[in-house]
């Protein structure tokens, strides 16, 4: 069956919240440290907007991602998908979708496992940034210029 990427639903909010848990478990973080990172990666249903989140179906969630102005937020690929391009078709959405918005740039605060997917798809690191869960924790700071 083919992906879609399309609006996330409202009624989606709590799936999603789960599939940005268990992404981040993928890099064996323990479960205190994701415990620790639960409110800052729960999605709101408010943020269903039809244009900042979008999800990639399948038709079962395979992944999403969360646009703020300048910013990409968010992009989560549940674990059973990663290796299989929805990262990469996620980006892509998100990049067109930020130009149809008039944006010139993305700035991306990684996970430092995922800074190498970002720098592979020319995003570039031009500094670190506090994480908003873990104190003292530095993430890597990138920008993808459009």
């Amino acid at each position: 069956m083919s992906m879609v990427i399309r609006a996330a639903r409202p009624d989606e909010a709590e799936v999603l919240s789960a599939l940005a848990v268990r992404s981040k478990g993928h890099w064996g973080y323990d479960e205190a440290f994701l415990a620790s990172c639960r409110v800052e990666l729960a999605v709101r249903p408010e943020q269903c907007d039809g244009v900042h989140l979008q999800v990639a179906a399948a038709p079962d969630l395979r992944g999403f991602y969360l646009l703020e102005p300048g910013e990409l937020s968010a992009l989560f690929v549940d674990p059973a998908a990663i290796g299989q391009g929805v990262g990469s078709a996620l980006l892509a959405h998100a990049v067109a979708t930020a130009r149809d918005l008039g944006w010139h740039e993305l700035t991306i605060d990684s996970d430092p496992y995922a800074e190498p997917f970002y720098l592979h798809h020319g995003a570039r690191r031009v500094d670190t940034t506090p994480s908003n869960s873990i104190p003292g924790r530095l993430l890597p700071q990138l920008l993808l210029r459009l």
